[in-house]
């Protein structure tokens, strides 16, 4: 059997997901997200301190019969993942203590690299009623790529460090569990999925690790979270889910969700991934013409814009950044940002100019 993309693309597909991830093309995946079976090996119910009964998970599809039919189970679909994984992609997947030590394991083993444990610290837990233990109160997601010499692959870290208040994003990260009205129910008032995660845990994965237009694959796909977000995001996702009654669940969410508009979804570059603006385009497109004088940000030190894009001072000649180093006696220097020009009685770093011209460029 073989599932041609535009079939998939978009859309739950029902059915067993290693058969499934097997039968999509190759490498359509750019991110695969993973949301498991925990094997939470409950042995009984459980009852809160006025015995009524704690809605826990004890469906079907949770339970194995040991560590090594779920550890076989594993492998199976981790294998999959690598089938319809892009070389430049990467996976994520998580669990909790019951089972991301065992599935850590499986995906190294099969050659995965791990980038990065997140630690999804939850402000809202479950409290442990019998005060028997510590309160369990985050799960771990494993980032890793196909294999230890892969090099490319997206991470948004500027699109992350706007989402933390300009502060450089951290690998824990605190949010709420999936409550209210975010919390879908079925026809009785009770939860359609047991373990249904929050949009926002998925927002961050999507925004961190995805490009607008990139297809995201969730083999577990349950009530669709993965695929209400990604279509939000202008992203596109394929879901794969056995059960019908989620699958149908997971369908009526995403079809009323409302996608973002175009120019909202794009996400901040990386620096790194910007187009390289020489200085010389900024005086030879008359934004800064020869023999403008430039202040550096300590307003002691000047220096002239020559023809060629190079700065002339008093006692030296070079690049921006040469000359920024210079006058101050040092080794190395931004000159986009020491270097200033005045407008309209005002100092503007040249650094304003570059930016111009990228967007012309872009």
């Amino acid at each position: 059997m073989s599932i041609e993309i535009e079939a998939a693309l978009d859309r739950v597909l029902e059915g067993d997901c290693v058969e499934t991830m097997r039968a999509l093309p190759a490498g359509c995946a750019d991110v695969v997200f993973a949301d498991p079976p925990y094997n939470m090996q409950l042995k009984s119910e459980l009852r809160r301190p006025d015995n009524s009964k704690v809605d826990a998970v004890d469906d079907a599809w949770d339970q194995f019969d040991s560590f090594a039919e779920y550890d076989k189970f594993t492998r199976a679909w981790l294998g999959a993942v690598r089938h319809v994984l892009k070389d430049t992609g990467t996976l994520w997947v998580i669990g909790s203590y019951h089972n991301i030590f065992r599935v850590g394991v499986a995906l190294q083993d099969l050659g995965f690299w791990v980038l990065n444990d997140v630690v999804w610290r939850k402000s809202n837990p479950m409290p442990n009623f019998k005060g028997t233990r510590f309160t369990n109160a985050h799960e771990t997601m494993i980032w890793a790529t196909k294999n230890p010499n892969q090099k490319t692959y997206t991470f948004n870290y500027e699109a992350m460090k706007a989402l933390n208040d300009d502060l450089q994003m951290r690998s824990d990260w605190t949010l709420p569990i999936c409550s209210g009205h975010e919390r879908l129910k079925n026809a009785e008032g009770e939860k359609a999925h047991s373990t249904q995660k929050p949009e926002s845990l998925l927002h961050r994965v999507i925004v961190a690790s995805t490009k607008a237009g990139d297809t995201v694959v969730d083999p577990f796909f349950g009530s669709g979270t993965t695929g209400a977000v990604a279509r939000r995001l202008g992203r596109h996702f394929i879901g794969i889910e056995r059960d019908k009654e989620y699958a149908s669940i997971a369908r009526q969410r995403i079809a009323a969700i409302e996608p973002a508009p175009d120019d909202c979804i794009a996400v901040t570059k990386s620096k790194r991934s910007e187009p390289r603006i020489p200085f010389g385009w900024v005086v030879e497109r008359g934004l800064l013409p020869p023999g403008t004088m430039l202040q550096g940000t300590q307003k002691r030190y000047r220096a002239k814009v020559r023809a060629d894009g190079t700065l002339v001072c008093s006692d030296a000649t070079g690049s921006i950044h040469q000359m920024g180093a210079h006058v101050q006696g040092l080794d190395a220097c931004n000159g986009w940002t020491f270097w200033q020009y005045e407008h309209k009685g005002k100092l503007i770093p040249i650094d304003v100019l570059r930016q111009q011209l990228r967007a012309t460029i872009s």
